[in-house]
């Protein structure tokens, strides 16, 4: 399947269920049932600095970032849907806010060597071109900026629940697009090891600072949580999600 046909298929999808994931996974997360920007302090000292978020959603990290004194707000995804509500959303923000509908995978008129923070919460696994996205995020930040990241965890969707246990479904070796069925199958994920995320990074430039795949467990199990897709059952055995910090060199 060519670029172009997964990238509409993939906003086809998105605007259809956009609404239901506004304000959901946003900083201070990272994921669900993992530590959190609170527990690691990934990001340092916002204030003052110029960050882009890749993948922005409804904008709810840029309003954190905004409301931890970043400096300037700038972000971009795919759908038309989750832009609108960006704007909506950070109007109210005292500082420069300049949100793009664009895929990832091009640049739709960032400049370049200029932002201290790039992130991308739980978006950046949406690429259908990995290193053609983490080489423009790479030419957008400064000599020294900092990129973190979050996504699913590559074993995660491997595992499958029968009856009171959890079988390795599918290769974990073997990548490639997926119709996902965490979306009944209507977009596509690009299936990728732990180490192409790594080995990519470096491969366009960047310096590997931090890699985390611990859990957070709640005290209390919500009822029914077995049914989710992300159970607390099934990250006592695997994590839910992995994190990436890196940095440009200077």
């Amino acid at each position: 399947m060519k670029t172009l046909e997964m990238l509409q298929i993939n906003k086809d999808g998105w605007e259809k269920s956009a609404e239901r994931f506004f304000g959901r996974t946003a900083l201070p997360e990272f994921g669900p049932l993992a530590p959190t920007e609170d527990d690691l302090n990934l990001f340092g000292k916002i204030q003052g600095k110029k960050v882009l978020d890749i993948g922005c959603g409804s904008g709810h990290s840029l309003q954190y970032m905004g409301n931890k004194g970043a400096e300037e707000l700038w972000g971009i995804d795919l759908t038309t849907k989750q832009i609108e509500t960006a704007t909506e959303l950070l109007r109210e923000q005292q500082v420069k806010v300049n949100l793009f509908e664009s895929p990832m995978e091009e640049n739709p008129g960032l400049p370049t060597n200029y932002f201290d923070i790039a992130y991308s919460i739980y978006a950046l696994g949406w690429t259908v071109d990995l290193e053609r996205t983490l080489a423009n995020i790479h030419s957008y930040l400064k000599p020294g900026g900092i990129f973190i990241f979050s996504w699913e965890h590559p074993m995660h969707d491997r595992m499958k629940r029968e009856d009171s246990k959890f079988v390795l479904e599918k290769s974990y070796l073997i990548e490639g697009p997926e119709f996902n069925e965490a979306w009944n199958r209507s977009v596509i994920i690009y299936h990728r090891k732990l180490t192409t995320y790594i080995n990519t990074l470096i491969g366009v430039g960047f310096e590997i600072e931090k890699v985390i795949d611990d859990v957070a467990l709640p005290d209390v199990v919500p009822e029914d949580n077995h049914l989710r897709w992300y159970s607390v059952e099934k990250a006592k055995l695997l994590p839910t999600t992995f994190i990436i910090k890196a940095k440009k060199k200077k």
